[in-house]
């Protein structure tokens, strides 16, 4: 008889949990044909803990913003110019050259009715796209899992660079799949006390939350298995920066080259919650974003995808007009996203930039809701049923 150590069933445990958020459908990729260019993917990349989108598309022309920002502001002749209105944070100068190349689309003062906050509630309103009056619990990726995977002989699929995954990708009956690292995944998935311990299952007592621990490692050994295959069909050369950041973008490009059916690469970086020395941070988060999609885009270019892949970022809010008194700022409301693709029918700057003068409570008020957005990649690049899944018909944006 198997003895299970805590700390090591602890271990296993974390394994299976994050089987349990792999969904049936990979084990059915394992018989299904792989896609070849032209599978259309979308790479979401969260700016965690609520990003300064005023110090992101400076208003270097508007007296208000450097007024109200007197020590915070980035200066006219330090920002990256974009038109003679705004420019780009001086960090983001890969960002600027595919805004130059017609590779990038901005949209600024993106929110939601009603914006909260707090970083837990509001980031649970952009995952799971619910109203602010509203509590889900379940997201907007994961939604589509269901309406796509549920009885369908071809089944798609959602990965997160985590080790844990975010509401945005569970669902109802599909989850996506959290992992950082598909050699360790399979390398755990292959331990012998692991192995050892699911074949000697039927000893248990048969308790409904040991059998499903069971149950899911199994599944992990299988999907793990198939997983690890598809990322060694292809290892990029390029030389991706040495942040986590970077590490998580080579992984989804060798997956995305491998021709897996992924459809969903989910990525956090941050945090961005600049309370107190807000342009040293913003400096550094933005130079390793920066550095990490320029190789990814070069990457994708290089090998003819870029026109099957959209990079969309977003935060759960932006911060507020003002500076505080210990150089950042506290927590705003609308924001801005950037849509980087080969396919974009929009390009560049899609709208007006913020009103300094009409603020609510010292804060931007929000011009577009973000579920447009979703239900735009939702519909016209993923080819879902976008009410069905966000609940609500929001309106289409023509970027693709």
């Amino acid at each position: 008889m198997l003895i299970l150590n805590r700390r090591r069933f602890l271990q296993l445990g974390s394994l299976a949990s994050a089987a349990t958020l792999m969904p049936q459908f990979l084990k059915a990729l394992e018989r299904r044909p792989l896609a070849g260019a032209g599978n259309k993917v979308l790479v979401v990349v969260q700016l965690s803990g609520g990003n300064d989108g005023l110090n992101t598309i400076i208003p270097y022309r508007n007296d208000i913003y450097y007024r109200l920002r007197p020590s915070l502001s980035i200066k006219r002749e330090d920002a990256l110019s974009l038109t003679d209105e705004e420019g780009i944070h001086p960090a983001l100068r890969s960002l600027k050259a595919l805004y130059d190349n017609g590779d990038m689309a901005l949209l600024q003062n993106v929110g939601y009715p009603n914006p909260d906050r707090s970083h837990f509630r509001s980031m649970d309103i952009w995952q799971t796209a619910s109203s602010s009056s509203d509590s889900w619990s379940n997201g907007w990726i994961g939604r589509y899992l269901d309406a796509q995977c549920n009885g369908c002989d071809h089944p798609t699929q959602a990965l997160e660079m985590d080790d844990t995954l975010s509401l945005a990708l569970k669902g109802a009956s599909n989850n996506g799949l959290a992992f950082t690292d598909p050699n360790r995944l399979m390398g755990t998935s292959n331990d012998p006390f692991f192995k050892a311990l699911q074949a000697q299952h039927h000893t248990e007592d048969g308790h409904h939350n040991v059998e499903y621990l069971y149950k899911t490692m199994g599944e992990t050994i299988s999907s793990a298995s198939y997983i690890s295959q598809q990322f060694k069909t292809y290892q990029s050369k390029a030389a991706y920066p040495n942040t986590e950041l970077g590490k998580h973008m080579r992984t989804i490009a060798n997956l995305v080259m491998s021709d897996i059916n992924t459809k969903v690469y989910y990525v956090s970086h941050g945090s961005f919650d600049t309370h107190v020395g807000q342009q040293g941070q913003q400096q550094r988060l933005f130079g390793q974003l920066d550095d990490a999609l320029d190789v990814f885009v070069q990457d994708l270019k290089a090998n003819n995808r870029f026109q099957d892949v959209v990079i969309m970022t977003f935060s759960e809010f932006g911060r507020r007009v003002a500076q505080n008194a210990s150089g950042g700022t506290d927590h705003g409301t609308a924001n801005n996203m950037f849509l980087i693709s080969g396919a974009l029918r929009q390009k560049g700057l899609l709208n007006p930039g913020p009103d300094l003068v009409n603020l609510l409570e010292g804060d931007l008020q929000y011009q577009v809701d973000f579920k447009s957005v979703y239900a735009t990649l939702l519909n016209k690049w993923l080819g879902a049923d976008d009410r069905a899944i966000l609940q609500q018909q929001y309106p289409h944006l023509d970027f693709v």
